[in-house]
């Protein structure tokens, strides 16, 4: 196959929301260039991109596939993303090695909610950008109510470069950069191309003049231009176009009708000579702080932004050449493990077509297979001590769930399979709570899951169950207590002998030493699960041999890592051991570390025991026609507001919450605001529950035991 250089690939990233025709889009641009002789639709299950068995099933994009064109010399990479945020990884890692997001709309229903969630990540990464108003031939499209909410979306820096018309029953579309018409035919395909209708004349040179002005802002020098010459020409219109567009400040739009192949040769000439290469972008960063230029004299250095794993293929690995080439059976170096790795074939993909290639050139998207090392994330340089290019970095999980095997003997399959989709999906997160016993498996919703589930069954043949996560509450105490427990058991020869007189109290920092007691020795033990147990010697007249203390203390700590309560660890006590008896026969480690476990147990219940709970800090971007309906929500879930701020349209609300109430929240909080709203969470402290909620998990706690 051909090798391009880095001014003529083309990165482009299809991105909308679901239901757009991005699919469709890139199929066609597929059939227009002649890379395939007959175009496939989703409906008919036989797309280039749309490959996977899941997505048949589901009739639309579940993975983000890459695939290329190639278009008057110019070779456009597409990469073809989902149209749902639960797979937000799949299009943040596209848009990340994307020159060009193409943010496709269908013109039935104008930049609608799920427009608006993908533009947010688009928008934070800055990433030049035109829109493509799709379906302009449908019997329900409405182009100015689609662009008119484009224009609200992102403003006015949404110019547009087309728009279409109906002649004699025709489908036509007006360039206002060219200055042309085009008419197509019923089933599309090459246009005739005409003069401006006379009746769209004015409204045409006032919308070039509005592209003109534009264009014009970006640059001093086709400002100047401008006022000289009151006009831009074409290639001066073009400059004008793509510094805006590496500005982010000018959103070219265009019009097509993807499954009527109507447009589609014009988008790609625009792609081809306007949009950004990846020789215009900016240097990329290295988590070092150095910069790597796009260029083909530098060392090699990829990035990888994506894995799967497919039965018959094994891990195929994507990547971005972001200076210099790689050739196939090239060696480089993992900069965050220092392994090598042989990249013995090279790939250019197009859904699951594999192209065989032996060089790619900086700026160019490839694949190769049965790396060793690599995870997505990772770079590939000539180096192992080249930079780290800085990593996509993906948003934490809105739905955590217990996992396990349905049959018991799959626990270590079902673990192994979990890693490698782990692997292949950053935006899963795995984890084992040691407290709980439970594997934790964290998704975007309930589809994230069910995709999941589907590759488990599917995929990798084991079957799974999941259910709401336990909860990590802790014990403490809120006042002091005295017990004492004697332990004594007798069966012929030496017998088991221990008497321990404790006093317990809640524990906090900076607190002044007990009084009334002789303090002989101070043991402050950090506990693994955060908190303190501070344990003084207090014994007077040796009634207890000092080296029976440590067993006592280790017996205080068994009871503490299963509190009497619920079962959870206890935390934030000081305990004063200060009388006691011993057998000069009978005595032993055993004899006092019971003791002293059943001395504290029964002075824990007795000094007001109280349930902790752990506490989230949550930050919520809320439109702001929205915040009200979301607010009753977390109160009702115990939710303390901390404040609100403006962001634009938005409203960022901040608050604690107690983890149990978030078991739903994600999904609840899409339904209360049809997906636009976000939040994040973190861990936060840990606070008393109140009273009904302590009763009621002692309740459950005591049916499990029973």
């Amino acid at each position: 196959m051909k090798v391009f250089d880095n001014k003529h690939i083309k990165n482009v990233a299809f991105v909308g929301t679901h239901r757009a025709g991005k699919t469709t889009l890139s199929e066609t641009m597929l059939f227009e260039a002649g890379l395939i002789n007959r175009r496939g639709t989703v409906e008919q299950k036989n797309t280039i991109s749309d490959y996977h068995e899941f997505e048949h099933q589901r009739g639309a994009s579940v993975f983000a596939t890459p695939l290329h064109t190639e278009w008057r010399n110019y070779k456009i990479n597409i990469i073809d993303t989902p149209g749902l945020d639960d797979f937000i990884g799949e299009i943040m890692s596209s848009i990340r090695v994307a020159d060009t997001i193409v943010t496709v709309i269908n013109a039935k229903h104008g930049a609608d909610i799920g427009t608006e969630i993908i533009w947010n990540y688009v928008d934070k990464y800055h990433k030049p950008t035109l829109f493509v108003i799709n379906k302009i031939d449908s019997e329900k499209a409405n182009f100015e109510m689609s662009f008119n909410s484009l224009k609200e979306l992102v403003g006015n820096n949404a110019v547009l470069v087309q728009y279409p018309i109906k002649i004699d029953g025709a489908q036509c579309i007006i360039d206002v950069l060219k200055m042309k018409c085009y008419k197509f035919g019923p089933e599309g395909g090459k246009p005739e191309k005409l003069a401006i209708p006379d009746d769209q004349i004015e409204y045409a040179n006032k919308l070039h003049t509005e592209l003109v002005e534009k264009a014009a802002e970006n640059d001093e020098e086709l400002m100047e231009l401008y006022f000289d010459k009151g006009a831009l020409n074409e290639d001066e219109l073009r400059q004008g176009i793509k510094l805006g567009m590496l500005n982010h400040d000018m959103f070219p739009v265009f019009c097509v009708s993807a499954l009527k192949d109507m447009g589609t040769g014009r988008l790609m000439g625009f792609i081809d000579n306007v949009a950004p290469a990846a020789a215009d972008l900016k240097p990329e960063q290295t988590i070092e702080g150095e910069l790597i230029k796009p260029e083909l004299d530098a060392d090699t250095s990829l990035f990888v932004f994506k894995n799967i794993y497919q039965p018959n293929l094994g891990q195929i690995t994507f990547f971005k050449v972001m200076s210099g080439e790689v050739n196939a059976n090239d060696k480089l170096f993992n900069t965050r493990t220092g392994e090598s790795e042989t990249l013995n074939q090279l790939y250019i993909m197009d859904g699951k077509k594999k192209n065989s290639v032996q060089k790619l050139n900086v700026g160019d998207i490839g694949a190769t297979t049965k790396l060793k090392y690599t995870e997505t994330n990772d770079t590939l340089a000539t180096s192992a001590e080249a930079g780290t290019i800085k990593p996509i970095n993906f948003p934490q999980p809105r739905l955590v769930k217990a996992v396990f095997a349905e049959n018991k003997n799959d626990e270590e399959k079902l673990s192994e399979a979990l890693k490698r989709i782990h692997s292949q999906d950053l935006t899963i997160n795995l984890s084992y709570n040691n407290e709980t016993h439970q594997t934790l498996i964290g998704t975007q919703g309930e589809l994230h899951l069910a995709t999941l589930n589907w590759l488990l069954e599917h995929i990798y043949e084991v079957k799974a169950l999941f259910e709401s996560p336990k909860i990590s509450y802790r014990e403490t105490i809120q006042r002091s207590a005295t017990a004492n427990y004697r332990h004594k058991k007798q069966s012929g020869g030496s017998g088991q002998f221990g008497q321990v007189h404790i006093k317990i109290e809640p524990y906090y920092e900076g607190m002044p030493e007990p009084e009334g007691f002789s303090l002989r020795g101070k043991e402050v033990v950090d506990l693994p699960w955060e908190g303190k147990l501070v344990f003084y010697n207090c014994i007077v007249g040796g009634v207890i041999d000092q080296r029976y203390l440590p067993s006592i203390m280790k017996g205080i700590l068994e009871v503490m890592e299963h509190g009497p309560l619920t079962d959870s660890y206890i935390r934030d006590v000081r305990v004063m051991v200060y009388d006691g008896k011993m057998h000069a026969v009978d005595s032993n480690d055993i004899s006092f570390k019971i003791a002293g476990a059943h001395a504290f147990k029964d002075a824990f219940l007795n000094a007001n025991p109280k349930l902790l709970e752990p506490i989230e800090q949550m930050q919520l971007r809320i439109p702001e026609q929205m915040v009200g309906n979301v607010m009753t929500e977390l109160q009702s879930r115990r939710a303390i507001i901390q404040g609100i701020e403006t962001e634009a349209h938005y409203q960022i609300l901040r608050c604690t919450i107690p983890s149990a109430e978030l078991t739903d929240f994600s999904s609840q909080l899409r339904s209360l605001t049809q997906g636009r709203a976000t939040y994040s969470s973190s861990f936060e402290e840990y606070s008393p529950v109140p009273n009904h909620v302590q009763k009621q998990l002692i309740k459950e706690q005591e049916l499990i035991t029973t």
